[in-house]
């Protein structure tokens, strides 16, 4: 054996693959910059987005653990959620802003991780636009339509 090939611990796996003459293989990034891709690309947006993820997930796991312990345990239980119990809790502006919070943050949370798988397995940069703009478009559509149910919400409807 030779120096090059043996260490303390012993024999070096696959050291003898590659020498001068036969270089291990170039590992190429995973998408090649093009001549549209910008010099400069450094923004805060993704760390941005990354933090984000860290703080919304602990308040929506105060939000939501504090939800289901209410609802499940003070409350009654399931058996007693239905029309006049919505109604109830949305009679109060406090639950009413409670339950924005946790839409809110559930779904920009959801749509900020789908971006970032997005980001990551879409390969070609038209089918990433379209998906993103589906996923925003949904975002907003379901960010909206549950806003305007919280907001104009009416116990009396018949």
């Amino acid at each position: 054996m030779s120096a090059e090939t043996t260490s303390a611990i012993g024999e070096v796996e696959g050291a003898s693959l590659y020498d001068a003459d036969n270089p291990a293989p170039l590992i190429e990034a995973p998408r090649k910059r093009t001549k549209k891709t910008p010099k400069s690309t450094r923004t805060n947006f993704e760390l941005y987005g990354w933090l984000f993820m860290r703080l919304s997930g602990v308040v929506l796991v105060v939000l939501v653990v504090t939800h289901l312990c209410i609802q499940l345990v003070l409350d009654g239980g399931v058996s007693k959620i239905g029309f006049a119990f919505v109604a109830g809790r949305w009679a109060n502006p406090f639950w009413q802003v409670w339950d924005l919070a946790m839409l809110w943050l559930a779904m920009l949370h959801g749509a900020n991780g789908l971006r970032t798988v997005i980001n990551d397995y879409a390969q070609r940069d038209n089918t990433r636009f379209w998906l993103k703009m589906l996923l925003y478009t949904a975002t907003v559509f379901t960010v909206l339509l549950g806003t305007l149910v919280i907001f104009t919400f009416d116990p009396n409807i018949r």
